[in-house]
């Protein structure tokens, strides 16, 4: 639709590589953003960004940057000095991500948040945000108590989950009825984790 009108469109992309079976050029969009510690491995605070060729000239050089030839990417994402020792460890965290492999990580970060989320349902004070349907959930889903929708509110529940229980997790505002809390479990998140973070829900949510 926004090719139609002649819009780009400059996709965030965060949280599906890594976790999600796909292909750059299935996404038809020729701005994209990707990030590299969620579900690649490597360190905080490394990403990278993608541009199709042909659309280069459509992003200024950085700061009108001369360090490369003006039909290099590299123009463009212009990033002073470098935290190179956690660029060092992106060969490795890529050849882990390759040895596992992205439908085996789907698989098991789907069927991770599917048990939490199975149990999570039948508390009677909570509502999942998330949808079940394939296609529709990956690895992260939002709930939050109903009737508790405030800042404060899911402030104070991922601190009692944090300081009581040991679980972590973050709180997220919400499109239209307020705010809510993600719940992102890892790969090497275990079974008993998860039912002992629904547990700890239990005991929060009931306490009024």
């Amino acid at each position: 639709m926004a090719r139609e009108k002649n819009i780009d469109v400059i996709l965030d992309a965060a949280h599906s590589w890594g976790q999600v079976d796909f292909q750059i050029a299935d996404l038809g969009v020729d701005f994209i953003g990707f990030n590299l510690h969620k579900w690649i491995g490597a360190p905080v605070g490394i990403g990278f960004l993608y541009i199709r060729k042909g659309r280069l000239d459509a992003i200024d050089r950085h700061y009108g940057d001369g360090s490369f030839d003006p039909n290099d990417i590299r123009t463009r994402v212009h990033t002073g000095t470098a935290n190179f020792a956690t660029i060092l460890t992106l060969p490795l965290a890529l050849k882990l991500h390759e040895t596992i492999g992205t439908p085996a990580k789907a698989a098991r970060l789907r069927y991770l948040r599917d048990r939490w989320v199975a149990k999570a349902r039948a508390l009677p004070n909570i509502e999942v945000l998330t949808p079940d349907e394939p296609g529709l959930a990956a690895g992260i889903t939002s709930f939050r108590v109903r009737n508790k929708g405030s800042r404060e509110d899911n402030n104070a529940l991922v601190v009692a989950l944090r300081d009581r229980h040991k679980v972590l997790t973050v709180r997220r505002d919400g499109v239209a009825k307020g705010q809510c809390i993600r719940v992102s479990p890892a790969l090497y998140t275990t079974e008993e984790e998860l039912d002992r973070f629904v547990a700890a829900l239990a005991v929060e949510t009931s306490m009024g």
